[in-house]
């Protein structure tokens, strides 16, 4: 039924405005009065027929409300008793009889006196259809279900509304049963029509259940929880009493009481932290004696130690990496620029993964040493592990806990000796990796070395995942060639070249002899050695492409200046040319001078080691015989092919070149490389071996000035190689200013010191007629030089 159905008339009424309750029809209830209006108006109410309008404020905690502060549609109330109460107050029995609206405020100085539309009907003018009756069980099994829930009410209050046939009775009883929100309770009573108000009822039914429902999981859980706590603090009291009846002291529960309070205080990732604590549930219900509680004293002792929160802030300045660089290492220039870019990088995108850097250079020339000096200039820890010989697995990922003795691997080792997560980390001799019958390290590095990858890097000892995403990783190698490629794809190479005899000479004296003074307790007046017996020291004493040896042998001079100063009581030692046999014993070493007169059969060619550069004469001598091919020098299968790839070119090209066609089968060929005691290997010897043969056969000398290197292939043609700069620095030392390099190889030419390449003359060539073209003499040269 709606408004128009109903029979509505109009009463003035004092009005009072309820704070924090909504009054329905055919509801009885009491509550307290007390403002000054709300007592004048029941005071008026009891004088006219203890008729009242009962409203309610939009804020409870308005104090004095205005005509705007309340809702309009409310109820009129029969006054049934009053109580006055000490402090003025007044306890009011009340009961809701019908709805109405506020009409007009006639006054509200003294109270509230209102002209109230009232709404009646009669319940025999209410026709029930199926909808309605529909509605009205829909409502009564919503309410039921609430009883249910709601431990508040008593089920007794079914029988109350069991006889109810008025459906908006029925609505109106029921919702003053449950405590809705003032606001739903008025969305019921602002609805008119039968119909809607039940189903407005039946939906904040619905939504009180469902959060009834919600309640009562909680609840549930909750005492579950509590209950299960209370029982294993039984359990650990009773296990306490039964250990300190067997004689054990309290020592294990201090121990785990610590752990729990060290794990609580580290901000690590959940999975861990649950796996920590489990592991400490296991130890605190296992007994002491048994063997395995000494296993998860180190778990845990892992655990808490390792840095899963701390970390260092990067201070990257530009100038100051610099000077950090400057100051640690001498030349490098390239090197130092490439540092410099990354660091700068660093600085610019502070979340940058990767990339991994692999210094690639000789011994000796300051890889490691360069790593450091990256973790000083960023302000970060560094640590250092060599991979050197290493063929276990288990050294990267740990063993696991099942094995006697088992530890984590040196990864996480290295990781809780720096301390925190995002130190530089050296992994130096990569390139010296092996694989044996444990498994392979290399591959286990490759996570590792993932940035992709090694957030979740996972120990085998841990059993968690621990984040490697920060850490900065550099690695170290001599040569690129034994490293594995999906290991190297990872990494960004850097290649050092080894040091100048100028650049030696300079680190020497700036360096390494102030080091080796300040080490050996001696001071600079108490030892004096000339530059020209340093360089001495580096051309005769060394060979090498870093310092290494070279700081040796100072550090030798020291021992035995130091052994003089304090056995002859003299005050400074003066080391010179002429007397430095005296302290290192004859020169060890001889640099090949260039040929006095230019020789047939005799070629000098440019090889690359692990330690620099260095020159080989090549011979081919050319006799009767049967056309046997012999190859002596130690020359490994790459070399003997570019021999015989030579040969096969001259047997081609042999009408051009002016050699007889059946010198294959009518002449021996002997290729010698010497110094015979020394392993050779690689294809940059191909077109001086071919050369010294072309020569042999001809009868043509090779000009003494001139250095090659380059591979030949079948055709001719001359392919690049590379050790450019060392192969350079080595015919430096020679005295030969004049070198035959690959055409392709011109780009190579930037590494070599400037100081150095103004000295050479660089012929690029492309094929071997080319390299015949400047290496052998044409007879009015070989007049000239004879």
């Amino acid at each position: 039924m709606d408004k128009e159905q109903s029979t509505m008339k109009y009463r003035i009424l004092p009005l009072i405005p309820l704070r924090g309750m909504t009054v329905f029809p055919h509801m009885v209830i009491h509550f307290d009065v007390g403002r000054d209006k709300s007592i004048k108006a029941l005071d008026q109410a009891m004088v006219d027929d203890s008729l009242i309008f009962l409203c309610t404020q939009r804020d409870a905690r308005t104090e004095d409300p205005g005509i705007d502060e309340f809702y309009h549609i409310g109820t009129v109330a029969k006054i049934k008793q009053m109580l006055k109460l000490p402090g003025g107050s007044i306890r009011v029995l009340v009961e809701g009889i019908d709805r109405g609206e506020v009409v007009e405020i006639l006054d509200e100085d003294e109270y509230f006196e209102s002209k109230i539309e009232v709404f009646q009907y009669e319940p025999e003018e209410i026709t029930i259809d199926k909808q309605i009756e529909g509605a009205m069980r829909l409502v009564i099994t919503d309410f039921e279900e609430y009883l249910v829930l709601n431990n508040k009410l008593s089920p007794d209050i079914l029988l109350a509304i069991a006889d109810i046939e008025d459906p908006g009775r029925l609505a109106d009883v029921i919702a003053s049963y449950i405590s809705f929100k003032i606001e739903e309770h008025q969305e019921i009573l602002e609805t008119f029509d039968f119909y809607e108000r039940l189903e407005v009822l039946h939906r904040l039914l619905k939504e009180e259940i469902e959060l009834l429902e919600i309640e009562d999981k909680i609840n549930k859980r909750v005492k579950k929880q509590i209950t299960k706590v209370q029982k294993e603090y039984y359990l650990k009291e009773q296990m306490k009493a039964i250990q300190k009846e067997l004689g054990e002291d309290g020592e294990l529960a201090e121990e785990i009481e610590k752990y729990r309070e060290e794990i609580d205080g580290i901000d690590m990732p959940e999975e861990v932290r649950q796996k920590a604590l489990k592991e400490l549930d296991r130890l605190n219900r296992m007994s002491p004696q048994f063997a395995e509680t000494a296993v998860i004293r180190t778990y845990l002792d892992w655990i808490v130690e390792l840095p899963w929160d701390k970390e260092t802030e990067d201070k990257i300045d530009i100038k100051k990496a610099r000077d950090i660089l400057n100051q640690d290492h001498y030349g490098l220039e390239d090197v130092k620029e490439r540092i410099l870019e990354f660091i700068a990088i660093r600085k610019l995108a502070t979340r940058l993964k990767g990339p991994i850097l692999c210094l690639v250079g000789p011994p000796g020339v300051g890889k490691t040493s360069i790593a450091k000096s990256i973790a000083r200039a960023l302000g970060r820890e560094f640590v250092r592990m060599s991979l050197g010989g290493m063929r276990d697995e288990a050294e990267i990922r740990g063993h696991r806990k099942t094995y006697v003795g088992a530890m984590p691997g040196r990864i996480i080792s290295s990781m809780r000796k720096a301390g925190v997560k995002n130190p530089v980390f050296l992994f130096d001799e990569i390139d010296k990796l092996d694989t044996g019958f444990r498994g392979d390290p290399a591959s286990a590095l490759l996570e590792v070395l993932d940035p992709e990858q090694n957030v979740t890097f996972t120990d085998h000892f841990l059993e968690v995942p621990f984040d490697l995403s920060k850490v900065l990783f550099v690695t170290t190698a001599n040569t690129v060639n034994s490293i594995p490629r999906a290991l190297l794809d990872r990494m960004e190479v850097i290649r050092i070249g080894g040091y100048t005899e100028e650049e030696k000479l300079r680190i020497a004296i700036d360096y390494l002899l102030p080091k080796q003074l300040k080490e050996h307790g001696l001071e600079e007046g108490n030892l004096g050695i000339s530059e020209n017996a340093i360089r001495s020291i580096v051309n005769h004493y060394t060979r090498e492409a870093g310092v290494r040896t070279l700081e040796r042998n100072i550090a030798n001079i020291c021992r035995k200046a130091a052994k003089r100063i304090v056995e002859s009581n003299v005050k400074r030692v003066r080391i010179n040319v002429g007397n430095l046999h005296r302290y290192l014993g004859v020169p060890k070493y001889r640099f090949d001078i260039q040929e006095k007169e230019d020789q047939i059969g005799v070629a000098t060619g440019l090889a690359w080691t692990a330690f620099g550069g260095d020159t080989l004469s090549i011979e081919v001598n050319s006799m009767k015989g049967t056309g046997k091919l012999q190859l002596t020098g130690q020359l490994g299968e790459v070399m003997k092919e570019s021999a015989m790839a030579g040969i096969s070119y001259i047997r081609a090209n042999s009408d051009s070149l002016g050699i007889d066609d059946g010198f294959y089968k009518d002449m021996d060929i002997h290729v010698h490389v010497p110094e015979g005691a020394i392993p050779k290997d690689g294809p940059s010897a191909g077109i001086t071996m071919t050369t010294a043969a072309i020569s042999a056969l001809t009868n043509v000398p090779v000009a003494r000035d001139i250095a090659m290197t380059g591979e030949v292939t079948l055709r001719g043609r001359v392919l690049p190689v590379g050790g450019i700069k060392e192969k350079t620095l080595a015919a430096n030392r020679m005295g030969i200013k004049r070198i035959l390099i690959p055409f392709e190889n011109d780009k190579d030419l930037e590494e070599v010191p400037t100081k150095i390449r103004n000295k050479m003359d660089f012929i690029l060539v492309k094929n071997m007629d080319q390299v015949l073209e400047h290496s052998l003499l044409k007879e009015e040269d070989s007049h000239e030089n004879n």
